[in-house]
């Protein structure tokens, strides 16, 4: 007995040690555009990008591949980012009045984020003037150290103490007919940091003496203020106005100063002069609201180029990179760049932060190891800091998404960056509800404001039909079927070239004429009669109409014997793309499967087109009327979740804890059709194989046929044929989500055409073949070509899990050449399992979805080589990897410039003030916090501070005319 024990425990030893080498779990990167942004920093001198979200995230971009990540410990929004002038630390604001702060701190040659202090204001006060404060002094927080927050408190209790002061100078009747009401904003003069302009949302700024403590010149504003602004010189002060007008006052030291120098209204009576415009004016807002009020646009004025680029959705907020070289804006849907030195100020494809949302994503496709030919490309990016010491990927891969407007993405996923490859859209082969005056953001010839679109984000879609429901592509051939929302199959190939020409559509009825079916749900998309122009890529040669036009459910493309199969709730059909005609048939149908012919989904479908329409009607009606819709979108977006959710729940039995039971045959939806699977095995007979055809269901059956393919000489001549062959009936009745053919060597069979191109080897056809079935609840391992039951594994115990998601994958140890093939699951618990083949055990199982994300789970994807991605909002992917060998992850050294790095830490206080307050070379837009550049010392004289001035390459001032800071740039 003691040599048995010992005996158990050195085998499991080296089952541990090999379950090491193999499996890892690690959610590594987060691909696509941050959900509900909420504010946004730069540092110039690092070259980062900083996003806060309102779930408390913190991210980090610079050079492609330098991403950082952080989750602040409370669950509050992000309302300030800002990066501490030439260091590697970051302070953020939260709306709880919690103050943070951030550090890239490195570690084994690599940074990582870290909070690395807090501190709560706790302030009953006016937040408005707290954020104002921090702005001012937010740079002189050191390494570390939150000793700028007394300070800026004391500031606070300064001017809420002494400004009472200063009421004596102010005329009576300006006091006496105006609530000043709370402080709008506070900025410090550029030349003289003791000196700072206090302004009040009436109206009335101040300009306040830190040292005497008292008012030296007062402003006497008649609008509401929304921000303000220091020139360059010290001397003269912008005022933005709610009103949509913007003020230029002098410092003269006469008080009180009751009328501005200057005032301008550039979207109203008076027009900008030339004489006023300086190189490049950048502001938000200016539109009349009653006209304008559901534009999003920052206008910029450059000469005697005017435009106002019109966003998808509300800013977030924005900075430009010195020269100025390029507009950077945050929206809440999209991040946007605007190349400001090209002719035209086209916009820049970003490497990251990608919106993959643009329209919802209803499918995903992932491809391993494409040719590397497909990835030249040469991108400039304006941001650039860190290093990314991530290795160049071993393969390149493709990650393909479908979307609810037709469109299919295609994604280099290799990296950490998820970078947009090439755009596919299917609606130009179909009639839809389309209207060419959907779109009011179309601008006209001399239309003034001067609008232009920007951004790519677009919820709406023109016919809900159109949807993608299912994608595969073989990347060996070059064929690519996506199946859609209307029971429409179209089979697409690669062509270099434009190509003119019509698409005919054959049509499959899966009800094969039975009796007392009437379909209740949508009609099929008309096809359109005329040719169409298709772009170079992918365009249609095939197209397949299912009857009734229920929502695909499964397909398989076979390429090497050119063909493809299709399933919905009716039934399932084969169709030879390379002959265009149907092969096979068959309708899965159950007389009780009431459910299906009602057509919920399409029902859920229909009401959205409605309400899109509905929607799309005022959103026309705005073209004339031009009247306030700014809460449609919001509204729209919320019913449309719902309604997804109601959709899905229809779909998604509420896991019950139970062990596993037969379920009634009187279920609905018994008939959907849940995986179609091709292989080349033994069916009839154990002495010859035969291409064939495999479709489980919802109701627990696995029906196999027999296909005769010609042979290569004879394909274009002789007819596919396929004749019913098996029938299985799982006891239990469970689904089918998985079906997978293992060789005589217990491997599963390669892909079509990867044995051909030496990528594979060719599969063991000396020996058993055998069957995997993977329902909801257990995974079954039939002989073939008997179809006797040989294994089985039960997923299903009394936590009531059920298989949700299932794929095959490669995994390897980071020191041997050979791979294992594992089969890997996800359940609806969210756990992920992975199961050894053929044995059908249990190896190892990771938590990775909260149980709650229904949508998390129904999106995940698994890859070739054990990694696997899952949406965790509607515009983000969150990634994962199973496997030792394949980690995707960020890798990158931040390091502050070398030539901020003093040697004596006593001298930095001193220069990180200067830098913080003596900043007339600022580069952001944000405030004078991202103005990390060297110090500069002022002009002794007026006539110096002139000449500087004129000497100046180019200025650009960015101020809010809406509910924005007043900003300048000086470059």
């Amino acid at each position: 007995g003691t040599m048995k024990r010992f005996r158990r425990h050195g085998h499991e030893s080296q089952r541990d040690k090999h379950k090491q080498d193999l499996y890892q779990f690690n959610k590594t990167v987060e691909h696509g555009f941050p959900h509900q942004p909420s504010a946004l920093g730069f540092s110039p001198s690092l070259e980062l990008l900083a996003i806060g979200t309102r779930s408390g995230a913190i991210k980090l971009y610079g050079a492609p591949g330098v991403e950082f990540m952080g989750l602040h410990d409370e669950n509050a929004a992000v309302t300030q980012v800002h990066f501490l002038p030439n260091q590697v630390e970051l302070v953020t604001l939260l709306d709880d009045n919690s103050l943070h702060m951030w550090t890239l701190r490195a570690h084994t040659g690599m940074s990582e984020l870290l909070e690395i202090g807090l501190r709560n204001t706790h302030l009953q006060t006016p937040l408005s003037l707290i954020l104002s404060c921090l702005k001012i002094f937010i740079g002189m927080v050191l390494c570390k150290s939150f000793t700028c927050l007394r300070r800026l408190l004391q500031l606070h209790f300064v001017i809420a103490d002494l400004f009472t002061a200063t009421f004596s100078r102010i005329p009576e009747d300006y006091v006496g007919r105006r609530n000043l009401e709370c402080v709008e904003t506070l900025h410090e003069n550029p030349l003289n940091p003791r000196q700072v302009l206090i302004g009040y949302s009436r109206g009335l700024m101040v300009l306040w003496d830190l040292d005497r403590q008292c008012p030296i010149q007062h402003f006497l504003g008649t609008q509401q203020l929304e921000s303000v602004w220091w020139m360059e010189d010290g001397g003269n002060i912008l005022s933005s106005h709610s009103d949509g007008s913007y003020c230029q006052w002098t410092v003269t030291g006469e008080d009180p100063q009751t009328e501005p120098e200057k005032q301008e209204t550039p979207y109203g009576e008076t027009t900008l002069p030339e004489s006023l415009v300086p190189p490049f004016l950048i502001f938000s807002g200016g539109m009349p609201r009653a006209s304008y009020g559901d534009r999003h646009c920052i206008s910029v004025i450059h000469s005697k180029t005017h435009e106002a680029l019109d966003f998808t959705s509300r800013i977030i907020d924005f900075f430009v990179i010195c020269e100025p070289s390029a507009l950077v804006v945050l929206v809440e849907e999209e991040l946007v760049v605007v190349d400001l030195q090209t002719e035209g100020w086209p916009v820049i494809q970003t490497p990251y932060l990608v919106p993959l949302h643009c329209s919802a994503i209803t499918c995903s496709h992932h491809v391993s190891s494409i040719p590397l030919k497909l990835w030249e490309r040469v991108q400039p990016w304006p941001i650039n800091g860190g290093q990314n010491l991530a290795p160049d990927p071993p393969q390149r891969d493709l990650l393909l998404t479908g979307h609810e407007d037709g469109t299919v993405r295609f994604w280099d996923a290799s990296g950490v960056c998820l970078y947009p490859m090439y755009k596919l859209s299917t609606a130009g082969v179909f009639l839809t509800d389309a209207d060419p005056n959907d779109n009011m953001n179309q601008g006209s010839e001399g239309e003034w404001p001067p609008f232009r679109k920007v951004g790519c984000f677009d919820p709406y879609s023109d016919d809900p039909r159109l949807g993608i429901q299912k994608i595969h592509l073989c990347k060996y051939s070059g064929y690519l079927t996506v199946a859609g929302t209307a029971g429409q199959i179209l089979v697409l190939e690669l062509n270099d070239e434009a190509a003119e020409q019509t698409v005919e559509a054959t049509v499959v009825d899966l009800l094969q004429g039975q009796e007392g079916f009437r379909w209740k749900g949508q009609a099929c998309l008309d096809v359109r009669e005329e040719p169409v122009l298709f772009p170079p890529g992918f365009q249609p040669c095939a197209l397949v109409q299912c009857q009734p036009p229920a929502v695909v459910t499964a397909i398989a493309l076979h390429s090497e014997w050119k063909l493809v199969a299709f399933g919905t709730s009716h039934g399932f059909g084969l169709y030879d793309y390379h002959q265009r005609n149907k092969i096979l048939v068959k309708c899965t149908l159950n007389p009780s499967d009431q459910m299906a012919l009602e057509g919920p989904l399409s029902r859920v479908k229909s009401i959205k087109k409605s309400l899109r329409q509905s929607f799309r009607r005022i959103r026309r009606s705005r073209v004339s009327m031009r009247k306030h819709h700014t809460n449609n979108t919001a509204k729209l977006q919320e019913i449309n979740a719902r309604l997804e959710a109601e959709a899905l729940q229809e779909m998604e039995l509420a896991p019950v804890q139970r062990k596993i039971e037969a379920r009634s045959s009187d279920d609905s939806f018994t008939g959907l059709v849940r995986t179609l699977y091709f292989a080349d095995t033994f069916v009839s007979d154990s002495s010859h194989s035969t291409p064939s055809l495999w479709a489980g269901t919802n109701g627990g059956a696995v029906f196999a046929h027999v296909l005769r393919v010609p042979s290569l000489e004879r394909r274009a001549e002789d007819p596919v044929v396929a004749h019913a062959a098996k029938e299985i009936q799982l006891m239990h009745r469970a689904p089918v989500v998985g079906l997978v053919v293992l060789d005589g060597k217990g491997a599963p069979l390669p892909e079509p055409l990867e044995v051909a191109h030496d990528l594979a080897r060719s599969p063991e056809m000396h020996g058993s073949h055998h069957l995997l079935v993977v329902s909801e609840e257990q995974l079954k391992l039939f002989t073939l070509p008997k179809v006797s039951s040989k294994s089985k594994l039960k997923l299903t115990a009394v936590d009531g899990s059920r298989v949700r998601r299932v794929g095959v994958a490669w995994f390897g140890s980071r020191t041997d050449e050979q791979l294992e093939s594992s089969l890997v699951v996800l359940t609806n618990q969210g756990e992920l399992h992975v199961i050894s083949l053929p044995s059908i055990k249990m190896i190892v199982h990771y938590p990775c979805i909260r149980r709650e994300d229904v949508s998390g789970i129904a999106s995940c994807v698994f890859t070739k080589y054990g990694q696997g991605f899952y949406l965790m909002s509607p515009s983000e992917f969150e990634r994962f990897s199973l496997s030792t060998r394949w980690v995707v992850e960020p890798r990158c050294l931040v390091e502050a410039p070398l030539q901020m790095r003093p040697k004596n830490p006593s001298k930095r206080r001193a220069r990180d003030h200067h830098l913080c307050l003596l900043r007339p070379n600022t580069v952001s837009p944000l405030n004078p916090l991202h103005a990390d550049q060297p110090p500069f010392t002022p002009p002794a004289s007026a006539s110096a501070s002139a000449q500087f001035t004129a000497a100046t390459r180019a200025n650009a001032v960015a101020f809010g005319l809406k509910d924005w800071q007043l900003r300048q740039f000086c470059f």
